[in-house]
């Protein structure tokens, strides 16, 4: 993998959660209309996307930041 930026734990929480249920982030991302790109800002903690964040969180279950 060629990223060099690191991983929050919330970005490991996102992707614990879709390994979970066997979902790529591309997958999860065209199924519920979140932008490529904002869930990668997520994972890697580049931007705080608010609207997406608790949209993911609920989504994912996951709980809230």
């Amino acid at each position: 993998m060629n990223s060099k930026r690191p991983i929050t734990p919330f970005g490991w929480a996102i992707k614990q959660r879709l390994a979970e249920r066997q979902m790529d982030q591309k997958l999860f991302c065209q199924l519920h209309g979140i932008p490529p790109y904002r869930l990668s800002n997520l994972i890697h903690g580049t931007r705080r996307a608010e609207v997406y964040r608790r949209q993911i969180e609920k989504l994912l279950d996951l709980p809230p930041s």
